[in-house]
């Protein structure tokens, strides 16, 4: 069974857009509560069933080099700003204000 912070964290990652990404850390500062690891908690056990590739390290990396290969094609898919491997936090964080933001350099 989810538990309510669970909850909360799984429906924010489901309203993060496409193209757009939220970092572990991001998400406990948007809710208020937990941390980076709590969030990572909840992603491992019950995210599969959202768009979990839409959550990375701060550093714009993928969740684990696991999954690597399959964010990558999600990402362009997608059309995530990337660095190479890695999204372009700059041009692809999301800030959960609105579908199409986009923070300016």
């Amino acid at each position: 069974m989810v538990n309510p912070y669970a909850e909360r964290v799984l429906d924010l990652v489901e309203r993060i857009p496409p193209g757009m990404v939220m970092s572990y850390g991001d998400i406990a500062e948007y809710l208020g509560e937990g941390g980076p690891r709590q969030v990572g908690s909840v992603m491992s056990t019950w995210g599969g069933g959202v768009p979990w590739w839409r959550v990375v390290h701060a550093n714009g990396t993928a969740a684990d080099t696991e999954h690597e290969q399959r964010c990558l094609r999600h990402w362009r898919d997608e059309g995530t700003p990337l660095r190479g491997d890695r999204v372009d936090m700059r041009k692809a964080r999301w800030h959960g204000d609105s579908a199409d933001f986009q923070e300016t350099p």
